[in-house]
């Protein structure tokens, strides 16, 4: 069977089991439904391979067993999977929830700009209709009163004229759209700051809220809200955990109490517990970000109004900037409001999946078990076991592949990514899913890169000494409560797990496995050449445009003058043939010899008589004489 054949066919069971789920009262999403199949495939119970095709009998079987599970309405289980499913398909990043803000709202805004931008207005009354149309884009945008508010109309019409005024619609019309959606973004800006600088000079802001008295309330409040529910949370999760504890400890059996509804209902509060914390590191930095926004906004407006000081005209080179970041800021106020009220509505929604275990497990059904049990914090489980008594020994470990790690001797201890969530792996193979948290101070071990703690030494020697048979007992265990493999972050152990959104948008929470390793490639810099022709036209219209051009051409005549001076500015090359070294031979040498010609003028002194002769003497030897 082919990859798409094999998705298609799990596509129609999912289908399957969400219509089967549909017809007995009771709407299921197809995200859940589709971790469901593979959480029962998963099930050794179940007795399903995954290596073999499935058959219609079994096809059948997994549409009847999720169903079933899919229809219980009293498993914390169940509760926790719907829980996982919605917090990872509701709850993502600051930095995405705003981004995701700002869409939907230019999304929404989109019409009334391209309305702006596409106007042909002409007559007097279309130009103030798109004027009109520019100050409803300005209040939309800003976010400061409603646009059917006739004094918040006024107001912001007022904003605007002093920084574009109607005349000035005949310049705005002849820009190009994306100049048009850039003056409109800055209009938008300077008549916020404006505005909010008039709420400041109680000379107008109608329909503005004070969002940051309105914040220094709300952020509190939410605050303690989550802590509240924190508090209420770990209450129960401790209660749970101290009476398994006891019970699988001591090894009894307690009539009228269900221990694997009990642990389902642990699993459940302390996923409930990790939700809650994220959403309380979400409002303190909502609380962290308002504050500095205070100081930012205080500081912003005090220097506006140095700027302005009472003087009727005041260069606008010095004010809209001014104005432009009064109004960032104050956009930052409301991306805080529509954080803390996207961080509210999961908060209550997250309610809803705890109510099960809560109405079964009264505080008057575990009245009996409990009393006398002592029932510890994770705190106290922490200070209890923090004396030099339950570190572990280095000489007890003899396994060479595990290395122990303590706070003193390892840099950044406290990032160290622990294993489980925090909580020991020994306990949940030992007492079956049982959820204690570890303390990491008595000693990490490391094995295989991954870190792993527990709440007391003897667990960590027997891992020691067997560390994959625990670690392939977790796995067991979160085959059987599908829930742990989000809890624990499981996702390496079970790769065919992906989250719950399909991993195909960014920033979620719960994430696949990513396997890591140092890699290098080294490629050429242009391994393909390439085939780009620049005299290639597709318009038509400018190929007859060059042929005109071509045509014009055959009637010219390129002139050229060169002078003195010009012939030195360009560079001339001219290229010659060497002379070549020429040599000749003969058959035979000879030479030839000449006398030396010699010759003396004589008489020149006299010789003894009154008149000088001048007389030639030839001295010239022989050759043979020579």
């Amino acid at each position: 069977m082919s990859r798409a054949q094999a998705e298609s066919v799990i596509k129609n069971i999912i289908r399957e089991i969400a219509q089967e789920c549909a017809n007995k009262g009771q709407a299921v999403s197809e995200t859940l439904v589709a971790f469901m199949v593979k959480a029962v495939v998963l099930d050794p119970d179940n007795e399903f391979n995954v290596d073999r095709t499935l058959t219609k009998d079994d096809v059948q079987k997994l549409i009847m067993l999720c169903v079933d599970r899919l229809l219980d309405s009293q498993s914390p289980s169940l509760d926790t999977v719907k829980m996982q499913v919605y917090f990872d398909m509701n709850y993502t990043s600051r930095a995405d929830f705003l981004e995701e803000h700002r869409r939907v709202l230019d999304q929404r805004l989109q019409p009334v700009i391209r309305e702006i931008t596409d106007s042909r207005a002409r007559t007097r009354d279309e130009l103030e209709g798109l004027y009109r149309r520019v100050v409803s884009c300005v209040l939309l945008r800003s976010g400061l009163g409603s646009p059917t508010d006739i004094a918040v109309v006024r107001e912001a019409t007022a904003a605007l004229q002093s920084v574009f005024p109607q005349t000035e619609l005949g310049t705005f019309m002849s820009l190009t759209k994306r100049d048009k959606e850039r003056q409109l973004n800055e209009l938008v800006l300077i008549v916020t700051g404006i505005r909010l600088f008039n709420r400041e000079c109680g000379k107008g802001g109608e329909g503005i809220d004070d969002l940051p008295a309105i914040l220094s309330e709300a952020v509190p409040a939410t605050t303690q809200n989550v802590q509240t529910e924190i508090q209420n949370t770990t209450k129960l999760a401790f209660k749970y955990t101290a009476l398994v504890e006891d019970v699988v400890a001591n090894k009894k059996s307690p009539e009228g109490l269900n221990l694997n509804f009990i642990k389902e209902a642990l699993i459940n509060t302390r996923q409930h517990e990790a939700f809650l914390s994220i959403l309380l590191n979400d409002v303190v930095g909502c609380a962290q970000q308002v504050e500095a926004l205070e100081s930012q906004f205080s500081a912003g407006m005090e220097a506006l109004k140095n700027t302005v000081q009472s003087k009727t005209a005041v260069p606008t080179a010095q004010v809209y900037p001014q104005f432009i970041t009064l109004a960032h800021l104050w956009t930052g106020f409301q991306d805080e409001m529509v954080l803390l009220s996207v961080l509210s509505n999961i908060l209550a929604s997250l309610e809803p999946f705890t109510k099960i275990h809560k109405e079964v497990l009264t505080e008057e059904v575990l009245q009996p078990f409990t009393d006398g049990l002592e029932i510890r914090t994770d705190d106290q489980r922490l200070a209890d076991s923090s004396s030099d008594d339950y570190r572990i020994d280095r000489k007890e470990i003899e396994n060479p592949k595990i290395e122990l790690l303590f706070h003193e001797t390892t840099k950044n201890f406290d990032k160290l990514p622990i294993q489980y969530r925090g909580f020991c792996g020994w306990s949940l193979v030992v007492y079956d899913r049982l959820l204690i948290p570890s303390n990491p101070g008595n000693g990490v071990l490391r094995y295989k890169d991954s870190y792993y703690a527990f709440c007391d030494k003897q667990a960590a020697y027997e891992f020691s000494n067997a560390p994959e048979s625990y670690i392939n007992g977790v796995a067991e265990a979160a085959k059987k409560s599908p829930e742990l493999i989000q809890l624990l972050e499981l996702h390496t152990q079970f790769a065919s797990i992906t989250p719950y959104a399909q991993g195909k948008e960014p920033g979620r929470m719960i994430e696949a496995p990513v396997t890591k390793c140092d890699s290098g490639t080294q490629t050429d810099t242009h391994f393909m050449e390439t085939n780009i022709v620049k005299s290639y036209e597709w318009n038509e219209w400018e190929l007859r445009r060059k042929a005109l051009k071509l045509a014009n051409l055959r009637t010219k005549i390129t002139h050229s003058v060169q002078t003195n001076l010009s012939n030195f500015r360009r560079d001339n090359d001219s290229q010659v043939y060497l002379p070549k070294n020429v040599e000749t031979q003969t058959k035979r040498e000879s030479s030839t010899n000449v006398p030396k010609p010699s010759t003396f003028v004589a008489g020149l002194r006299g010789c003894n008589s009154t008149k000088t002769t001048m007389n030639i003497v030839d001295l010239t030897l022989d050759v043979d004489q020579t």
